[in-house]
């Protein structure tokens, strides 16, 4: 997948804290941060601000499970090492820009994302014709444009939130990327570029304003992405200039899909604290036993003897997750032919979750014991988190106008 020009190997993606982690997140979340942060610069983040869009009235589930969260990030192995882990609410720079935003954002952008009026369907049991849940994905897009993120990791229903996310800053660079005396600056950047170099640039700019070609516009900009004589802020300008706009401020992210979870609860569906169908990450092995022996299964196999069928079972989901080919063979013959009960077919599910939640838990009792060292990981993390938010929130002040410098 190619970068933008003008924007970083950068990745940012981060979890609301209002409760425990269960296996849910670690399939469908955690196990991608930790490839994900091999290959990009990442910075992930406890969303706690996110959090009370919909807890704003049950507060101390936030604070609590705050620092228990990045315990658990760390323990299946997201490494502070190669990633920045920090709070939302202690980089305050996250609420400046969303309010700057929100100054150019019309309301109907915001009404119109699927997850506003979907969320409040499903959650009818709260208040939330509140301002801040209808503002949350701005506010999400606030969160990925102070990072100028390249990537944000998400699923197809959340698509729309990073097409919000790249209106907002197209529209943000419209307004605000013609800087003074920009075409100026622009002509002294490209001088910078050596003889050939800038000849070549001026032909395709011409080629694609004047005639449209758009073959041109990928070659000008492959030209640029090739300079090493030219800093990033007049790879920015020369960008603008080339496509007949202004330097880009903000560069518009990318969606990076990611394979959903086929994480099942225990009741079949997706797993989610709000169906109460979880398995925690810190789940004792008895309590994991208790909660996948009572699992309901095939209707059909009301005796020991009576035959079923896997596809009918809530179980057999699981089996998709954490069985291997040549056990969920047995699985479908002995389901079948009730040569298996059905607590037999369970056991293997017990087995596999034990062993996997098994060094999980054991990093986390290690991290538990120095909570001192965890909060020395958020604290770091708080403070490069912070460094490049200023730098992009004093350059948002500047073009807004809110500085006399």
């Amino acid at each position: 997948m190619n970068i933008t020009l003008g924007q970083n190997n950068r990745v940012l993606s981060g979890m609301r804290p209002t409760g425990l982690l269960h296996l849910g997140h670690y399939h469908g979340v955690l196990k991608n941060w930790i490839e994900l942060q091999h290959s990009y610069e990442c910075f992930y983040f406890v969303a706690d601000w996110h959090a009370l869009t919909t807890h704003y009235e049950n507060p101390a589930i936030i604070g609590e499970s705050s620092r228990n969260m990045v315990v658990d990030w760390l323990a299946t192995g997201v490494n502070p090492g190669n990633s920045t882990i920090f709070v939302q609410s202690r980089v305050p720079e996250h609420a400046e820009l969303h309010t700057l935003l929100s100054m150019i954002t019309p309301l109907g952008w915001l009404e119109r994302v699927p997850s506003f009026k979907d969320q409040q369907e499903k959650l009818k049991d709260k208040d939330l014709a509140t301002y801040g849940f209808l503002g949350y994905p701005l506010l999400q897009s606030a969160d990925i444009l102070m990072y100028k993120a390249a990537f944000v990791p998400v699923g197809e229903d959340q698509v729309a939130h990073i097409e919000l996310t790249r209106e907002v800053a197209r529209r943000f660079n419209h307004l605000y990327g013609k800087e003074v005396d920009f075409e100026q600056k622009a002509e002294t950047a490209i001088t910078k570029m050596g003889k050939k170099n800038a000849k070549l640039y001026k032909e395709t700019r011409k080629r694609y304003q004047e005639q449209g070609d758009i073959e041109a516009l990928s070659v000008g900009r492959a030209l640029l992405e090739s300079q090493q004589n030219i800093s990033l802020t007049d790879r920015e300008r020369l960008l603008g200039f080339l496509d007949g706009g202004g330097r880009i401020l903000l560069p518009e992210p990318q969606s990076l899909l990611t394979v959903s979870s086929k994480m099942p609860g225990i009741d079949g569906q997706k797993m989610s604290k709000s169906y109460g169908n979880t398995i925690s990450l810190r789940e004792e092995p008895d309590a994991v036993a208790k909660k996948i022996k009572t699992m309901p299964t095939d209707p059909a196999r009301v005796r020991r003897n009576d035959p079923g069928d896997p596809e009918k079972c809530p179980v057999w989901k699981l089996h998709q997750v954490y069985s291997s080919e040549d056990i969920k063979s047995q699985v479908v013959e002995g389901c079948k032919t009730a040569s298996i009960g059905c607590i037999d077919c369970k056991q293997y599910i017990v087995d596999a979750i034990i062993e996997e939640l098994k060094p999980i838990q054991r990093r986390v009792k290690d991290y538990l014991s120095d909570l001192s060292g965890v909060d020395s990981i958020i604290n770091e993390g708080c403070e490069a988190a912070r460094d490049v938010a200023q730098d992009t929130i004093e350059e948002v002040r500047k073009v807004m106008g809110l500085t006399t410098r």
